[in-house]
């Protein structure tokens, strides 16, 4: 028993290390500033809050973008994950962006997110979308999603369509000619 409650108190005492927080005196006035670590400090994909992520959901560049939100803890998206590899592939000369926003938590990053797109030799962009404030941000993606993924957005100047659910490559690709016929 005692080793139990000297391991609860080790754990404890590890998490609150991680979360200390400094005080920084900057003319006379005292700052809190977290030097909580992050895991994305050597990650190899972008990672952005939503306000960094946002104008991704609204460039007019001429482009129809494939925007696929997914996380590798869920197997419809994994199930998936093939038929958007195959439209950025075929449709590149349609001018058809798909970027992979992973939703994945932070300490998945370089265990399960870089592996699996190293492993399935993903070529779509792919993305970290790490903010925490859900009830916020989800609504501006769409003001119809729940919050489930998988979930897609595809846009271009003229168009905008969002759905929250997975696909087959046979409704993605018919998905997307609306955009690009």
């Amino acid at each position: 028993m005692n080793r139990l409650i000297v391991l609860v108190l080790v754990i404890l005492v590890g998490a609150c290390a991680e979360k200390k927080k400094e005080s920084l005196e900057d003319d006379g006035e005292v700052n809190e500033v977290s030097t909580e670590k992050t895991a994305n400090a050597d990650v190899k994909f972008p990672v952005y809050d939503f306000e960094s992520f946002e104008p991704l959901l609204h460039k007019d560049d001429g482009a129809t973008y494939v925007i696929n939100f997914w996380a590798t803890w869920c197997k419809p998206c994994i199930e998936e994950m093939p038929h958007f590899e195959r439209i950025n592939a075929e449709q590149k000369e349609n001018n058809v962006k798909v970027i992979l926003v992973s939703l994945d938590m932070p300490n998945m990053w370089k265990s399960r997110l870089e592996p699996y797109v190293e492993n399935k030799d993903i070529q779509s962009e792919v993305v970290i979308l790490d903010d925490p404030k859900q009830n916020d941000w989800i609504p501006k993606v769409s003001k119809e999603w729940g919050g489930g993924i998988p979930a897609t957005l595809i846009y271009n100047k003229e168009k905008r369509t969002f759905y929250e659910r997975g696909f087959t490559y046979e409704e993605l690709n018919e998905a997307l000619h609306q955009f690009i016929k």
